[in-house]
């Protein structure tokens, strides 16, 4: 029989998981996701004690707790594709410039490479012919 102790178990690994994938990461996108593991874990841990004490308290927290997670996961995306968009990385430490003022950096014991040289856009070839051009002296008839 599965009891309340394997519950917890399963829930604070999860919540391990999470905690040290978020602090150990540097992708926002992993991060985000150990975020969510451990919110799981904690939702889990409702559930049991939910169960054990026979009342549905913890069953009504979890529901809050899905619907901050959805809300969250919407705007994480956003966040996510508007970082991503304006410095082209997912690294946490590219965005030190979003620190509180008088916060000091965060130095990186293994600095990252450099970036590679980003492509040029394509440029298309214009379609059809180019119309001729009038000199600029020539007569207007």
């Amino acid at each position: 029989m599965i009891g309340l102790w394997h519950y917890l178990a399963v829930a604070a690994i999860l919540f391990g998981i999470g905690l040290v994938g978020f602090l150990t990461r540097r992708n926002l996108i992993t991060m985000f996701l150990c975020a969510e593991m451990m919110l799981q874990g904690v939702a889990i841990n409702f559930l049991a004690f939910a169960r054990y004490h026979g009342n549905l308290e913890g069953q009504v927290f979890v529901l809050f707790i899905l619907a901050v997670a959805a809300c969250e996961a919407g705007i994480a995306l956003a966040l996510i594709v508007v970082l991503y968009r304006k410095g082209k990385s997912l690294d946490v430490s590219v965005w030190q410039n979003l620190r509180e003022v008088g916060v000091p950096p965060t130095i990186d014991i293994e600095p990252l490479p450099p970036a590679p040289p980003e492509a040029e856009d394509p440029h298309l070839a214009p379609a059809g012919i180019e119309p001729h051009r009038r000199e600029e002296g020539a007569a207007h008839a």
